[in-house]
């Protein structure tokens, strides 16, 4: 299994971190997740966003130094580096300022509401050399990463099929007028916000490239808005397999599901994401290949618990030791907004589109 790297033992003053987007609806989750790191992680900035927002802002942050521009912040803010968590039309401009200001830079996923406005974020980071780090952070969940060494290893074979569905609570719960389903804002809809987890994990688990998109997506819920609400992609992969994503805002309460098949020519396994993944194999003498592994319970504190912790560790001790890379990179944030971009045209052009879209370093 692949853990993320240590971090390792911060030197005095803290890791000093500029925060945007006060109320995004992952930054409190990701404020709690800063707070695992207690004295040696200091948010010393905010830029608010959203209107100036602060409905979500804890008390302990209260007296952080407040700023109304990326350009103020990034004149008279104090900090080594930026966790952006800020609408898709406003995301990329401010990680590539920042980059260029030399600060490391973390955004929230997508990071961008196509590959081509992303184009000026690797731009930047590749001349000053910051840390990089996305909001993809099921890179660093257990399972996942049992998938990819068991992949890496040989054990399944040839992969011939990987199921993946993952559906969540219905447009009416969230609310219409939210700024997720504003096509001006968002830029797109449930794919862009919540099947691109899935979609980059595709990538990083199965190191394939996808040769192929045919996809519809649309509104299929009761409740009328500007994007969509979710769809099917089927994947082409270059091994000659073949995957596909079902998902939506499609449940009629506060919940989700997500779970993943993935069958090869030597096993196949069916993963529950943080809770089991339930493992059949070969014959080759008296006894079939059986195997059920319980991943541990994660009580982490934050979003996405552990994951998310692993995930800020890796940016900020790639900050640290001047090692720039994580397990997240421009180049596969890169990946997965062209994959997007490929099932949206998908299903505008109504045809299979074909593509050579791959992980990325």
């Amino acid at each position: 299994m692949q853990n993320a790297p240590d971090l390792e033992t911060f030197m005095n003053p803290p890791f000093r971190i500029a925060f945007l987007g006060i109320d995004h609806p992952h930054g409190a989750g990701w404020r709690e997740s800063l707070a695992n790191f207690g004295d040696e992680i200091e948010i010393t900035a905010i830029l608010p966003g959203f209107g100036g927002g602060t409905t979500s802002l804890e008390e302990r942050h209260a007296g952080v130094d407040r700023f109304d521009s990326i350009d103020e912040l990034i004149a008279r803010g104090e900090f080594d580096g930026a966790m952006i968590c800020l609408p898709n039309n406003q995301a990329p401009e401010a990680a590539a300022k920042l980059a260029r200001a030399g600060k490391h830079v973390m955004v929230e996923k997508p990071a961008a509401g196509s590959a081509e406005d992303f184009r000026a974020v690797i731009d930047a980071v590749s001349k000053s050399k910051v840390a990089f780090q996305t909001g993809f952070m099921w890179r660093y969940d257990e399972g996942a990463n049992r998938l990819k060494n068991m992949v890496a290893d040989g054990r399944f074979g040839k992969i011939i099929n990987v199921e993946m569905t993952s559906v969540t609570s219905d447009v009416k719960h969230r609310g219409p007028d939210h700024y997720l389903f504003d096509r001006e804002i968002s830029t797109a809809g449930y794919f862009s916000w919540l099947a691109c987890h899935y979609l980059d994990l595709l990538l990083y688990v199965t190191g394939e490239q996808i040769v192929g998109v045919t996809a519809r997506t649309g509104v299929f819920g009761t409740t009328p808005v500007e994007v969509e609400d979710g769809g099917v992609a089927i994947l082409d992969m270059s091994g000659g397999g073949i995957a596909v994503f079902t998902g939506g805002y499609w449940l009629p309460r506060w919940t989700g599901e997500g779970h993943w098949t993935v069958r090869g020519s030597e096993r196949w396994v069916h993963w529950h994401p943080g809770r089991k993944l339930e493992i059949h194999g070969p014959q080759p003498q008296f006894f079939a290949m059986e195997e059920t592994l319980e991943l541990p319970p994660d009580d982490t504190p934050g979003y996405a618990g552990s994951r998310g912790v692993d995930t800020i560790r890796d940016w900020v001790n790639a900050a640290r030791t001047g090692a720039h890379c994580c397990r997240n990179t421009p180049q596969s944030t890169q990946a997965t907004l062209r994959l997007l971009d490929t099932i949206y045209r998908s299903s505008q052009e109504g045809r299979r589109i074909e593509c050579e879209i791959g992980a990325g370093p």
